[in-house]
């Protein structure tokens, strides 16, 4: 049971980023039936269009990774997050989509650097701040995200109508997600604050986050991280188009993608409750491969799917494998590597090389698409996956042996 000084800390960072995943999902979650439907961008256009969003992302992630490993529990950060995420509804609105009708590869590189800092890049920066304040106020990482899925869930629970009746309202919903985000983080003064030697002895500097780039125990937990993760969210990215494809109006299937992503959100908020639970009984090596084989049999069972009943099936299985690998992912860098890495390690590891991946296969992907469609794409990132998942258990890091009781 929390108290005092903790009990305000969980409430405030839980707000915060309930806040901020309500905004991500108004903005972003139906990106590529705006781009497609909207503004009538072809698969390739799209890939493009993602690709420019992982390359900004790239370029901002390790840099929000060794600020925030350097500042600790200071608030730069996600203030700057909150700020941009003001910006939402102006930016899409009066910005992003006439560049993207008339200048499509210059709407593609200004929308990119936008989404990728805030939603991309900053939902991986929030995420690992979060973590460093539950460890440290000694509150579990996952009840503190769930709220996260909560606020994704209630926006995701309307967007697909509001979209179909003008997608600025969803925009503009996400400005005033922003608002609140302000002044939930700048109530964080003096209570999530700490100097830098609470977890490290001397300031860190770049050369100390680029040192993790040497461990060749790094690169193997990047073997899943590269492979299988990177090919799931490629498959994820351009899913909610296939899935309104799938109904009788391009409006039916768009409202139903927002009902049943809503639903699918509220099952992974009280997964998050039960993923820990999971995770200590199977082990640390054991949750990221279940959480990623989940993945690769939702992959393959889309390109299976033949109607609404059976895509919805796929779409819900999202639900079990995120609280588990993220539980599982924070779990594997507090087990084997130093502390003061942890931002660092999250965003260079995971949040950079899910862009890198991304950058590099959206394109590919999205040309897939046009030449042999969905389905067909679907199974070949399938295959592809698990081919990864097997070197993965090659690769991966046995769980540290468990310390003997009554001894620090």
């Amino acid at each position: 049971m929390l108290h005092g000084q903790a009990r305000r800390n969980y409430l405030l960072v839980s707000g915060y980023v309930a806040a901020f995943f309500f905004a991500q999902a108004a903005a972003i979650s139906l990106l590529s039936i705006w781009l497609s439907q909207r503004l009538g961008l072809s698969g390739a256009q799209v890939g493009t269009v993602f690709s420019a969003n992982f390359i900004a992302a790239m370029v901002c992630q390790p840099l929000y990774g060794w600020l925030s490993d350097r500042m600790g529990y200071r608030r730069t950060v996600p203030l700057a997050i909150a700020i941009m995420v003001v910006m939402a509804g102006p930016f899409f609105s009066f910005v992003y989509a006439p560049l993207l009708r008339d200048h499509m590869l210059a709407g593609a590189v200004l929308g990119g650097a936008y989404i990728g800092a805030t939603f991309v890049a900053g939902s991986y920066a929030i995420e690992s701040f979060v973590d460093r304040v539950s460890r440290r106020d000694g509150f579990e990482y996952s009840r503190a995200r769930l709220w996260g899925s909560l606020g994704f869930s209630l926006a995701a629970l309307f967007s697909g109508r509001l979209f179909n009746i003008d997608p600025r309202i969803n925009f503009f919903l996400a400005t005033v997600a922003g608002l609140i985000l302000l002044p939930l983080i700048l109530a964080l003064r003096g209570n999530v604050i700490a100097p830098i030697s609470v977890e490290a002895p001397r300031p860190l500097t770049l050369a100390d986050s680029l040192s993790v780039l040497r461990l060749p125990k790094f690169w193997r937990f990047m073997v899943l991280i590269l492979g299988v993760t990177n090919l799931y969210l490629v498959y994820d990215q351009q899913f909610p188009a296939y899935f309104a494809s799938l109904f009788p109006t391009r409006e039916s299937g768009n409202a139903m993608f927002g009902y049943l992503n809503s639903a699918q959100i509220f099952l992974e908020a009280g997964m998050m409750f039960v993923a820990p639970i999971i995770v200590n009984r199977v082990g640390i090596k054991r949750g990221l491969l279940l959480a990623t084989a989940i993945m690769i049999v939702r992959i393959a069972a889309t390109g299976v799917a033949a109607g609404p009943w059976s895509i919805s099936g796929c779409k819900m299985l999202h639900s079990l494998e995120l609280p588990i690998l993220l539980v599982s992912i924070f779990r594997y860098i507090a087990a084997h590597f130093e502390a003061r890495f942890s931002s660092t390690l999250y965003m260079v590891g995971v949040s950079f090389g899910h862009s890198l991946g991304l950058a590099i296969l959206s394109p590919i992907a999205g040309r897939l698409y046009d030449a042999i469609g969905f389905r067909h794409t679907y199974f070949t990132i399938a295959a592809f996956a698990l081919c990864f998942w097997i070197a993965s258990h090659l690769a991966l890091a046995p769980d540290p042996a468990p310390r003997p009781q009554g001894k620090n």
